[in-house]
């Protein structure tokens, strides 16, 4: 889901809203997403006075919420959207299964290229590649900013890396937009 604060809205609207993509008009909000190892995307189309910004993991972005959430910020008037997709973790620390790809596979075969032969044989999905083909086909131009949660601890939360030091809590990150 996608949730619109437009100019005029009550912020109470979105105070106990579930959504994984948030998009407004509004200059006196800050939009955020909470991640840790998945996707945060900040979207900007400055010139239109539009914002947002979603929370996109393998599954959101499977899904379509990099794509609600541009058509989204396009009915509120957006036409030249730029992203950034934060940290995330990287293809050379995201070992998935064959059940993981196949889910991939089925949508559309082409998407073997965002997978590689891992260490142990299994394979290795590039979730900001993935991200960067889908907005970039939803016509957005976009780049990541090349910070993977996973290999750098002192400056990351990573959920994948908690959990494979055994640690009870892994933190999460905040990435933020304004107008």
């Amino acid at each position: 889901d996608v949730v619109t604060l437009a100019d005029g809205d009550d912020l109470e609207k979105v105070r106990d809203y579930q959504a994984d993509g948030i998009v407004t008009t509004r200059h006196d909000v800050a939009l955020a997403v909470l991640t840790a190892d998945c996707q945060p995307i900040l979207l900007a189309d400055p010139a239109a006075g539009v914002i947002g910004a979603c929370h996109a993991g393998w599954r959101g972005a499977l899904g379509g919420v990099i794509e609600a959430t541009v058509a989204s910020m396009r009915a509120l008037g957006a036409d030249q959207i730029k992203a950034v997709i934060g940290p995330t973790i990287s293809q050379a620390n995201y070992e998935v299964g064959e059940d993981f790809m196949d889910e991939f596979l089925v949508e559309n075969p082409d998407y073997q290229r965002f997978f590689s032969g891992g260490p142990n044989g299994r394979p290795m999905f590039d979730l900001p590649s993935f991200g960067l083909f889908r907005l970039r086909k939803a016509g957005v131009e976009a780049e990541w900013s090349r910070h993977c949660t996973y290999s750098d601890p002192d400056r990351f939360f990573s959920y994948r890396r908690a959990t494979h030091e055994g640690k009870a809590d892994y933190g999460r990150l905040i990435s933020s937009i304004a107008l």
